[in-house]
């Protein structure tokens, strides 16, 4: 079983940054993409940034230029750099990884339990 722990979310003022951190735990043989996800009251859960196992990253549009997704492979840890916030972006954030759990098992998803950000003066 594979376990994912949040860290880092809170309240700041509008402009301010939060780092956000996903730590994984258990029977793990390899993670593949790893990423952020998240979701307002109201809306539907929307992707902030994915990161794959050889580095490469993709943003929601409205997050691109003010989020930074990163990994250190040897944690089993994912990061995500949150700068120039903004009230909408206020939302309850899920990590996820795709892991495969031992060399013939099937990738996958895990989900963490989710952070609260709230972004308000």
């Amino acid at each position: 079983q594979v376990q994912l722990v949040e860290s880092g979310g809170g309240l700041v003022q509008p402009g301010g940054s939060l780092r956000l951190s996903c730590a994984a735990s258990g029977s793990i043989f390899a993670i593949n993409n790893m990423g952020w996800y998240r979701q307002a009251p109201g809306t539907q859960r929307e992707v902030v940034a994915i990161i794959t196992s050889d580095g490469s990253t993709n943003y929601g549009d409205s997050v691109n230029g003010r989020f930074t997704i990163s990994r250190d492979n040897a944690k089993n840890t994912v990061f995500l750099q949150m700068n120039s916030l903004k009230p909408e972006d206020t939302a309850i954030y899920y990590c996820n990884m795709i892991v495969r759990y031992k060399w013939n098992s099937p990738f996958e998803h895990y989900w963490g339990q989710g952070t609260q950000v709230t972004v308000s003066s």
